[in-house]
């Protein structure tokens, strides 16, 4: 039976990043984990956390997505013939020859260049974690970030070669990245064994940058952080990864922010709740409060009575999200304060108050007689 393809395996797209695969692979792995599925379904979710498995340890190693990106299933298992792992063996140059001969079909991300040419790799996305408060991600911002470059060596100029030498084309290949070859009837082609396809060699590399031609710094980048961007979003900044191989395309940059905790607001979508407390009194008596939100002071009228845990609902008072035509309401949730160390004439107060209510009969306790009821049928009094 044919192997399931590992990126249909895991639900994600062939351009998916490193972050997107581990994500995906911890969902599934959860979902299918024998421990957690037992009984009749254990069999078959056993087999699906297997296929996770090997999908993930795959696609996770960049040679090997590489190489089954190129080569499909042929590329990373030893026991298919024409596998890539048989190429010292002799099969290397079949399998190389399905990328050529069928290359429009089978290119993958990592592979580029023109045909018969040297093999150029896209370099791989960056993730960077950027902390905003809940004001910042309201209103948005410009900030100023510090990544990861990399520029050509000063010493080599960038040829990767120790000054005084040069970078030499490749005996082998001759400078083409590949070698041709024969098998049986085919004539194909792999990459050169010498040179990995890069068509040239350094016979004396730069000490500086040890061949490679670049040397890793920092740099600062303009970010721009939209307004209504919430916690988990990410933003791309194309061209902004590592650099690729052989001339190939840099990857990306993927900007993840992070809310920070807020003293007063909790954030929940493009709503907001927060908690406002009162006194005793006001409860009691009714009157206006002030509550804030992210625009400044608004007003709440307290009607007489308000029982704790009572919400009000201020309209348009949250967070026009991103993707929002409108802005969120902002919840505030009354918090009635216990009075705390009372002089002895604030609790003798108190306590001809509760004579006077108590006279008074339920109608000063609009929940006691429901409660009263629901104990007695929970005793079966």
């Amino acid at each position: 039976m044919a192997k399931k393809d590992y990126y249909e395996t895991l639900g994600v797209a062939k351009n998916a990043s490193d972050e997107d695969l581990k994500k995906a692979y911890r969902k599934l792995a959860m979902k299918h984990h024998p421990d957690r599925n037992q009984g009749d379904g254990g069999k078959v979710s056993e087999e699906k956390f297997k296929e996770a498995k090997e999908a993930y340890e795959m696609l996770s190693d960049a040679s090997k997505r590489a190489a089954y990106d190129q080569y499909g299933h042929a590329g990373v298992d030893p026991n298919l013939r024409g596998g890539a792992g048989a190429g010292a063996e002799g099969f290397g140059g079949f399998a190389e020859a399905f990328g050529d001969i069928f290359g429009d079909v089978f290119n993958g991300q990592q592979r580029g260049g023109q045909r018969g040419g040297r093999q150029v790799y896209r370099g791989g996305d960056l993730s960077y974690a950027m902390e905003v408060t809940l004001e910042e991600a309201a209103a948005g911002k410009d900030a100023q970030i510090r990544v990861p470059s990399w520029d050509n060596c000063n010493i080599c100029r960038g040829s990767g070669a120790k000054p005084g030498t040069k970078v030499v084309s490749c005996t082998t290949c001759h400078g083409q990245g590949v070698v041709q070859m024969r098998q049986g009837f085919f004539s194909v082609q792999q990459t050169c064994p010498q040179c990995k396809g890069t068509g040239k060699l350094i016979p004396e590399p730069c000490t500086s940058c040890h061949g490679v031609g670049k040397i890793k710094n920092n740099k600062t980048l303009e970010v721009k952080i939209p307004a209504g961007i919430d916690d988990g979003m990410r933003i791309r900044s194309t061209g902004n990864g590592e650099p690729g191989s052989n001339g190939g395309p840099p990857g990306d940059l993927y900007i993840e922010i992070r809310l920070k905790k807020h003293d007063i607001f909790e954030r929940e979508g493009d709503d907001l709740h927060c908690a406002v407390p009162i006194s005793f009194t006001t409860a009691a008596l009714g009157g206006e409060i002030e509550v804030p939100t992210l625009a400044g002071k608004a007003a709440i009228d307290i009607p007489e009575g308000t029982q704790a845990s009572k919400q009000f609902r201020l309209r348009g008072k949250g967070i026009k999200g991103v993707r929002s035509s409108y802005p969120g309401d902002l919840y505030c949730h009354i918090s009635v304060e216990t009075p705390i160390k009372l002089t002895e004439h604030q609790r003798k107060l108190l306590k001809e108050l509760d004579e006077s209510l108590k006279k008074g009969g339920s109608k000063h306790s609009p929940t006691e007689g429901s409660w009263s009821d629901k104990l007695k049928g929970f005793f079966n009094v």
